[in-house]
């Protein structure tokens, strides 16, 4: 997972659904992409195992404008999303658990 360079927001209007607690892992999707079911079930998992952790999956096709505006080119991308909606890290592809746990530590204030 990489740093975001910017300081985006995204807000539960934003993602179609409420920000987790403490953190958000946010998966852009599309209808035929095989990673991205394997993202879904790690995403899931990850969100289970954290209290306060969301798992927001967004369907890309619908949402081209948020895709437009965050320059997301291809699916799937996890954003990881701090407690106040702020973009902490971004990756594209498929994430290995331990990233996005990695991830997570990082946007989780102690």
């Amino acid at each position: 997972m990489t740093d975001m360079a910017d300081t985006t927001v995204l807000t539960s209007t934003d993602i179609g659904a409420d920000l987790g607690e403490r953190a958000t892992l946010v998966q852009f999707s599309s209808a035929f992409c095989q990673p991205c079911r394997a993202t879904r079930r790690i995403l899931a998992e990850v969100g289970a195992m954290v209290e306060g952790v969301a798992h927001v999956e967004v369907d890309a096709e619908s949402h081209l404008g948020l895709m437009r505006k965050l320059d997301i080119r291809r699916t799937p991308t996890v954003l990881v999303l701090d407690a106040g909606g702020g973009v902490a890290r971004r990756a594209s592809g498929q994430p290995r658990k331990a990233d996005v746990i990695a991830a997570l530590g990082e946007a989780i204030p102690v």
